[in-house]
């Protein structure tokens, strides 16, 4: 009898820790469960489930109290502190019924580390000892000491956890779903994939194309893309941790590293590759996989996927080495069971027609990225800004006398107009970008 995979006994990132505001709790939902991130006056960030012990009220509504430090509750004012331990409860008659409760009134604070950039979570309180013996499933390429540079990128998805590493680790994909953003399907070719290790806890494979390439599975996360460039050790990597929050739902946190011309990397904003590349991919990504989703799981009320797909060439067999593996450790489904989400046997999830909610960069991405944050609130700031120095460069002109206004009035329109112009910009450019943006592969010529 195979091991079953243990979902529960990994770590998982959260979140890049440059995303996370301290001053305020963040929730977060891995595996099914709902989390809230917050960091303590005087300690590292703390990760809790998100339920307060006195009647449930979600933790990461609450606030980090200004003179204790302490995680406190908005329902009732319950205080937790860095390890969980309540101490003030406003209600209590006898500050000793707080003492003498404490083990029965903690709030469930999991194992947290800070590593690459990322905040971890271990989600199986229970087991501490085992999560300190278990090392992050990190990134050989996230390591400057090697010369390496890197950013970092997270997005909720409208499709299933198995579905984002299958696509993930699918290259031949890209020429076609990414045409014009990553790819050109005009040079498409045949892709030559070689599975090198198979095992439960890692999936190894190589390709040769215009660079050696090799990929790597690490269950139940961490897929990556080592890309050798020339003989020189050159090389870029693709980092990606593809995380299960719920059925029919991920995140993925993406990290995009390179050993060299690592100078590019202070001088584009990081808001500016999102919106240019990073939305684009995920959104050529979002019909085609939320909809193959569906169709896959309405095939599989009768069949396996192995009849449901066709996958006559190498380029899938990294896809078919994945299947298996999560049938053989898995059962093929991922344990929701577990944390109380039952999914109904014989039944799928019905397909979301809504393009603007499939693609909602702000709800999926912008709010949860402080450089996109941040971007679209100084957008919005100098929208106002350039309608107010337009409204008063109209007024100063016409309060100026016939003199004035031959010397300076041209130049003031000009300017008052070169604002209206940035102002269309922003309004009807930059700002969508954090938004929404339609794809729509047809016309991607």
């Amino acid at each position: 009898m195979q091991p079953e995979f243990n979902f529960f006994g990994h770590w998982y990132p959260v979140s890049p820790v440059e995303d996370i505001d301290p001053q305020k709790p963040t929730a977060v939902t891995v595996l099914g469960l709902r989390l809230v991130i917050w960091k303590p006056k005087l300690s590292d960030y703390r990760v809790f489930l998100d339920k307060c012990p006195h009647r449930l009220a979600p933790l990461s509504e609450g606030r980090v109290d200004e003179k204790t430090g302490n995680l406190m509750c908005s329902y009732h004012g319950w205080e937790f502190d860095a390890q969980g331990i309540c101490t003030r409860i406003p209600q209590a008659e006898n500050p000793q019924l707080v003492t003498k409760n404490q083990k029965h009134l903690c709030a469930v604070s999991l194992p947290v580390r800070e590593e690459n950039d990322l905040l971890w979570v271990w989600l199986d309180a229970n087991s501490p000892q085992l999560a300190k013996d278990t090392p992050l499933p990190l990134s050989p390429q996230v390591d400057a000491s090697k010369g390496f540079v890197w950013s970092s990128y997270v997005r909720d998805l409208e499709y299933d956890w198995q579905t984002l590493v299958e696509n993930v680790a699918d290259p031949s994909h890209v020429p076609f779903t990414h045409h014009g953003v990553q790819g050109n399907r005009e040079q498409a070719s045949a892709l030559s994939l070689e599975i090198i290790k198979s095992a439960v806890n890692l999936i190894e494979a190589n390709y040769s194309g215009t660079f050696n390439t090799t990929i790597t599975f690490e269950p139940p996360c961490r897929l990556e893309y080592t890309i050798r460039v020339g003989k020189e050790g050159k090389q870029l990597g693709l980092v990606t941790y593809c995380i299960p929050t719920y059925p029919g739902k991920s995140r993925i946190i993406a990290q995009f590293t390179r050993n060299f011309a690592t100078n590019l990397n202070r001088i584009i904003p990081r808001w500016w590759s999102h919106i240019k590349i990073r939305n684009q991919v995920l959104d050529g990504d979002m019909i085609l996989l939320h909809q193959q989703e569906r169709f896959l799981q309405e095939r599989q009320l009768q069949e396996s996927w192995k009849t449901a797909y066709q996958l006559p060439t190498s380029a899938d067999r990294l896809i078919i080495e994945f299947r298996n593996w999560f049938d053989k450790y898995s059962q093929g489904k991922v344990p929701w069971d577990k944390v109380g989400i039952q999914v109904p046997q014989n039944s799928t999830l019905t397909i979301n027609e809504n393009r603007q909610e499939l693609l909602d960069r702000y709800k999926q991405h912008t709010q949860n990225c402080s450089s996109c944050r941040k971007a679209l609130k100084n957008s919005q700031r100098l929208q106002v800004f350039l309608v107010a120095y337009f409204a008063i460069v109209i007024s100063i002109i016409a309060t100026l006398s016939d003199t004035f206004r031959i010397k300076f009035g041209l130049p003031l329109m000009l300017s008052g107009l070169l604002s209206l112009t940035v102002f269309a910009w922003l309004k009807f450019w930059l700002i969508p970008q954090f938004i929404f943006q339609d794809y729509l592969h047809p016309e991607k010529d």
